[in-house]
């Protein structure tokens, strides 16, 4: 039998059981795709990071994260749970298939470096339509896991929108709906059924998008981000030049061995 260290993570979250539960398993050495998307199915998080000790000179490790269904190209929650398993006291460094991201420590926060995705100006009716939303323009983030950021009136509607989630699961899109916030700067929510997720608790690469989004609107590049799922959570986002920096606490709330 073999033993795997395992610990569950609420990331971006202002105390335990709130945020977006992430799971961490740092490895000596990678183990086939095939048993870490199993191990991933077996968590049932919306992401599963798996970490081996990195050979690059600008890494500490190399990254890759899996929801239960398949492996994906960004997340940033589970990255900033990463960051808090594994800091000793510099920031952490993981190679991923975004490039090589970065945690470090803001005042009594994580922070988590990020590039800043170009947004494009799209309709696309049949994702408006399986949110229950009006017909109107979505804004694509490149290399957000197709995050298409569609804009409500305020955060009340935010909060009712009621997806068809059986119409969202044949449409590849991260769908992000956001308005000026109540309590905070703003607000959104994240629906990713394509990828095994219907409602994500807080998001990273969705936050990627929505700090350049947000930035131009709001007319200041630093803000705060209420995610309005059930669970909720709260991000700081810093636009700086053409990195996103995204800010929140991490508690871990399971630490053990898995065993196979």
């Amino acid at each position: 039998m073999t033993s795997l260290p395992f610990f569950q993570v609420d990331a971006f979250a202002d105390r335990p059981l709130t945020g977006n539960p992430a799971a961490v398993m740092p490895l000596d050495k990678w183990l086939d795709d095939e048993l870490m998307q199993a191990i991933a199915a077996e968590n049932n998080l919306s992401e599963t990071a798996f970490t081996v000790p990195s050979e690059r000179d600008d890494a500490d490790f190399d990254l890759r994260w899996f929801t239960p269904t398949s492996e994906v190209d960004l997340c940033g929650h589970a990255t900033l749970a990463a960051g808090h398993v594994l800091m000793t006291g510099h920031p952490a460094r993981f190679s991923t298939k975004a490039g090589v991201l970065v945690v470090s420590r803001r005042d009594d926060w994580l922070e988590l470096d990020l590039p800043a995705p170009a947004l494009r100006e799209v309709n696309e009716p049949e994702l408006n339509r399986a949110l229950g939303l009006p017909e109107g323009a979505a804004w694509l983030g490149d290399g957000c896991n197709d995050a298409a950021i569609i804009e409500t009136a305020d955060e009340a509607a935010v909060r009712a929108v009621a997806p068809d989630f059986t119409a969202l699961r044949e449409i590849h899109r991260m769908a992000v709906i956001t308005a000026r916030g109540d309590s905070e700067d703003i607000a959104s929510r994240v629906f990713v059924p394509y990828l095994g997720i219907d409602e994500d608790p807080v998001t990273g690469s969705a936050h990627a998008a929505l700090a350049v989004y947000w930035a131009k609107r709001l007319g200041r590049n630093e803000f705060t981000a209420l995610q309005a799922s059930a669970r909720t959570g709260v991000l700081n986002c810093r636009l700086e030049d053409d990195r996103v920096l995204l800010g929140g606490h991490c508690h871990t709330v399971i630490a053990g061995n898995f065993q196979l």
